[in-house]
């Protein structure tokens, strides 16, 4: 089942002469429970495709239907609703809220869902045993290591139980054992849950978790 079609995208900064177009006429299916790796050298619009795929940047050109709703085109009070419900980013700054404790900031994610109270702190401490932080919900983000708010971070992403997950360099500067544990979570998000998962990044270690590994140059994405 073909969860999100994307047709024609493309995105440029600037205009007249110059005009950079960082995307260009990107065609994509994504189906349900599929890992796709998209892969390429820093610079080459890896990021701006996810953001606007999630949602938070609107393309120059192009559509992206996803849930009925093609949100490239939707009017900007829609979008909020429709990444609470339907979408879970992993950003690669984190992205954490400093004044709040690793299972506030999952809560916080839960209640835009509009998950609250005693049910949101169940899911936050559920997800956060689903990562191995269990000792670690108390502790704000400058407490943990860079590894642990990227566990956090994706915890949080998976707040919502999301169709599509959305991650920015997911393993980005982690040591080898703490990548492949990130990467082997994520396949078994997408096997046991059904959740799609589009992954960005230059990391090698993370081509044996996708289905099918596609290539950004220029702007244009090629299937390896």
């Amino acid at each position: 089942m073909t969860l999100m079609a994307v047709r024609g995208l493309s995105k440029n900064f600037g205009a007249g002469a110059l005009v950079v177009q960082s995307v260009r006429d990107v065609n994509l299916d994504v189906e349900a429970g599929e890992v796709s790796l998209v892969m390429g050298p820093s610079g080459r619009g890896k990021t701006t495709l996810l953001l606007m795929l999630g949602a938070m940047l609107r393309p120059s050109e192009g559509s992206i239907q996803l849930a009925g709703v093609d949100i490239a085109k939707a009017p900007e009070k829609r979008l909020p609703e429709l990444r609470a419900h339907h979408l879970g980013f992993i950003f690669q700054d984190f992205n954490l809220l400093a004044a709040l404790s690793a299972r506030e900031n999952i809560e916080l994610a839960c209640n835009f869902a509009g998950v609250v109270g005693n049910a949101a702190r169940a899911r936050a401490d559920e997800l956060l045993s689903r990562v191995g932080l269990t000792g670690r919900s108390d502790f704000h983000p400058f407490q943990l290591s860079g590894g642990e708010k990227r566990r956090v971070a994706i915890a949080r992403s998976l707040a919502n139980d999301p169709e599509l997950l959305l991650a920015d360099e997911p393993t980005a500067n982690l040591d080898s054992q703490h990548g492949a544990e990130v990467a082997q979570f994520l396949r078994t998000v997408a096997h046991d849950h059904g959740c799609s998962i589009i992954i960005v990044s230059h990391d090698e270690r993370l081509k044996h978790i996708a289905d099918r590994v596609l290539t950004m140059v220029d702007g244009g994405i090629t299937e390896l």
